[in-house]
């Protein structure tokens, strides 16, 4: 499976993007925001992905930062809601606001986004309210869905927290900083490269 692409931004339209890694393009498709973050045709850009495959249909999917991919992942698993609907979602809120909307169970919230009624939002508030604490962009561990609790980016946002950082800047630093440093980073790494982009 593709997990990411690094290359060069070659075209771009108002759901996709096109990056030229070696020669290759990748056709991969984007919310807004993730579009507006990949910078001008020409310039150097990485996108996390993740391929979706059904009967009829192959697309991959690309997002500037992880905690969007862990989300749309997250999203995607609730009856109802597709590529299109997921990326509707993460087009209109950030990561931290679908993570307000779920932890609170502020359906009106996600409801903003297009193609997502009422009963939808619901549906998804309640589905991921349990699950949202888990993912970065609020004020639970940032990692990956499956990560562990107590794990090394747990810890992580947890010290930044007893340093007076609120727990949501707290998860998105961590989440840059392992967005940046990879998997299997350690903990002290971690905090040392989040603590800059929180104060920053």
């Amino acid at each position: 499976m593709i997990a990411k692409l690094k290359g060069l931004l070659d075209e771009t339209g108002s759901d996709w993007a096109v990056i030229d890694v070696s020669g290759v393009g990748y056709l991969v498709h984007c919310s807004t925001k993730t579009l507006a973050a990949l910078g001008e045709v020409g310039e150097g850009c990485t996108v996390y992905t993740d391929l979706q495959v059904s009967e009829n249909d192959m697309r991959l999917l690309g997002f500037a930062e992880a905690a969007e991919r862990d989300w749309f992942r997250l999203l995607t698993q609730v009856q109802g809601v597709g590529s299109k609907v997921a990326l509707a979602i993460l087009s209109a809120l950030s990561t931290g606001e679908v993570q307000q909307a779920c932890a609170n169970g502020d359906a009106a919230m996600v409801a903003r986004a297009n193609g997502v009624g009422p009963k939808l939002a619901g549906r998804i508030v309640n589905e991921l309210k349990d699950k949202a604490g888990a993912l970065p962009g609020g004020g639970g561990a940032a990692g990956a869905p499956a990560a562990p609790a107590g794990g090394a980016s747990a810890d992580a946002v947890s010290a930044l927290e007893n340093l007076g950082f609120k727990p949501a800047v707290a998860a998105r630093a961590v989440a840059a900083a392992q967005g940046e440093l990879g998997e299997g980073t350690s903990e002290g790494e971690l905090i040392r490269v989040a603590l800059k982009k929180a104060a920053g």
